[in-house]
């Protein structure tokens, strides 16, 4: 069975990528998702809002002594302590680990000239691509969607003039219209698409009553929202496709070849089922595929695409029309849950 696609222009033995996670900083796990069967994997991002904290609080440790001895901690104050130079070494490390799949690294920066200057130094690590992560959570009620998407436009073209390296950019679902974010950075010369970033939200204790920030992982079916936006894009762009979010099974990233993406990322499901669920993963979709009598990813991929489906509302407003024209079976199905 021939599960090799193609991502970034970079050939892979299968579709299934491991998106960035803390499991990926294990040499001993990376060495397992390779060996199990993953085609590639993206490193844990390097957000540069971390190392700003990390210096912050180093330096109110520092401070903490300044009294005590001032000779001895001058010295540390010069330390070139806020750079990138720990995870540029892991990614060395990472790269190194991996006897025959990619690696890519993840980005996320806060100014400009820190966008481009740490891909300068990614790129020199020997990585095979570099994932944007675009992400922006409006605290401010003047701050207006165009000039967001004005700098993350120039961000990526800075980037793109910068480096050699295929270039994927990680995007929120929170666009009034991705698809034409998607356009203009295609344009731009993004060479892939990762459908899409899963924030993190906050929560209350009720007891302490206090905020925390709980690991949520993805559930079952949230792979949706990215279904119907690959099947949307599938041969109208020329990047490529990676779908995320809630892909837990080999079924499941059978759907999303159907609709059109190339690859797929996939991070839940191993925390909550194990690194050997990469395996499990494949084999379903190789069953799946033998049922259907394929022998390749290329036989029925983009299939149920926009572009190849009869329905035409079936990317649209489907689940209305459906609702409105089926409401009495609907109701039907709903009373008999309810006994």
């Amino acid at each position: 069975m021939n599960l090799k696609s193609n991502y970034m222009g970079i050939e892979l033995s299968n579709p299934l990528i491991i998106g960035a996670n803390n499991l990926v900083t294990k040499e001993s796990n990376l060495v397992k998702m390779e060996q199990m069967g993953a085609s590639a994997i993206v490193f844990k991002s390097l957000f540069e809002e971390q190392l700003h904290l990390e210096n912050l609080d180093f330096g109110n440790t520092m401070d903490s002594y300044a009294d005590i001895h001032p000779e001895i901690t001058q010295p540390i104050f010069n330390l070139d302590f806020n750079t990138p130079k720990e995870y540029l070494y892991q990614l060395k490390k990472a790269k190194k680990a991996l006897k025959k799949i990619p690696l890519f690294a993840s980005l996320n920066a806060v100014y400009d000239e820190s966008w481009v200057d740490y891909a300068i130094k990614i790129e020199k690590t020997g990585v095979n691509g570099i994932e944007l992560n675009f992400y922006t959570v409006p605290k401010e009620m003047n701050s207006i969607g165009v000039d967001i998407i004005d700098f993350q436009l120039k961000t990526l073209q800075n980037i793109r003039q910068a480096v050699k390296l295929p270039i994927a950019v990680k995007l929120s679902p929170y666009y009034s219209n991705p698809l034409s974010v998607i356009r203009q950075m295609d344009s731009i010369g993004a060479n892939g698409f990762v459908l899409f970033n899963r924030f993190f939200q906050p929560d209350i204790d009720l007891e302490k009553e206090e905020m925390f920030f709980p690991y949520n992982l993805s559930s079952e079916n949230d792979y949706r929202l990215s279904m119907r936006f690959s099947g949307l894009l599938y041969q109208r762009i020329e990047g490529s496709i990676c779908a995320t979010n809630g892909i837990y099974t080999g079924y499941d990233v059978a759907k999303l070849l159907l609709v059109g993406a190339d690859t797929v990322q996939i991070v839940s499901t191993l925390f909550k089922n194990g690194i050997g669920q990469i395996q499990t993963i494949l084999q379903q979709l190789t069953q799946w595929m033998e049922s259907k009598n394929y022998h390749s990813i290329d036989d029925f991929k983009g299939k149920l695409s926009s572009k190849n489906i009869k329905d035409e509302f079936a990317y649209t407003r489907a689940q209305y029309l459906d609702i409105l024209l089926n409401s009495n079976e609907i109701n039907k199905n709903l009373k008999v849950l309810g006994e």
